[in-house]
C-alpha cells in the first residue's frame, strides 16, 4: 500500500458519516445507493460524494447490476493499515489488553452504585447509622450533670 492510497483511507474515516455508511455496507452487503440513502437525512447527491470518497479509498466496491449499483464493504486497506504497524505478537497482546480493557469497564459501578457505596463507608466509619449519633445526644442531655466542684457535695 502506498502512501497516498493510505492517505485516502483515513480521509474517507476521519468523517462520520462515511464511517456510518461503512457500518450499514458492512451489515447489509449488495445495498443500493438508494437504501444507503434511507438511512440518511441528505440528499442522493451528498450520499453520493461520499460514496466517491470510499470508492476512491478503495473501502466501497460498487457492482453495475442493469440500472441498480451494489455496494459492497471492502475490509482489505484497513487491514493492510493494520498490518503495517501491528506485528504478529503484538497482536496478540493488543488483543489481551483490550479483552482486560472491558472487563475492567463491565466491572466499573455505575454513578448510583458509587454514591451508594459513599454513603455506606461514611456509616462504616463513624460506626454508627445518622440515627444512632441523634440518639446519643438525646441521652447525653437526659443524664444529670456531673458536679463540677467537689466540695459542694450534696447528701
Amino acid at each position: 500500500m502506498n502512501a497516498d492510497s493510505m492517505d485516502a483511507v483515513f480521509v474517507a474515516l476521519a468523517n462520520p458519516v462515511r464511517r456510518r455508511m461503512l457500518d450499514i455496507l458492512k451489515d447489509n452487503p449488495g445495498f443500493s445507493v438508494n437504501d444507503v440513502c434511507a438511512y440518511f437525512e441528505m440528499s442522493r447527491i451528498g450520499v453520493m460524494k461520499h460514496l466517491q470518497i470510499l470508492e476512491a479509498a478503495n473501502l466501497v466496491v460498487s457492482r453495475k447490476s442493469g440500472r441498480t449499483r451494489h455496494l459492497f464493504h471492502n475490509a482489505v486497506p484497513i487491514q493492510m493499515i493494520y498490518d503495517r504497524w501491528t506485528t504478529e505478537y503484538s497482536a496478540i497482546w493488543a488483543s489481551k489488553m483490550t479483552q482486560v480493557k472491558y472487563k475492567i469497564e463491565s466491572n466499573m459501578p455505575t454513578e448510583a452504585e458509587r454514591k451508594s457505596k459513599t454513603a455506606r463507608n461514611r456509616v462504616r466509619r463513624s460506626g454508627k447509622s445518622a440515627g444512632a449519633s441523634h440518639r446519643s445526644k438525646i441521652d447525653a442531655a437526659k443524664q444529670p450533670k456531673k458536679q463540677d466542684n467537689p466540695s459542694e457535695k450534696t447528701e
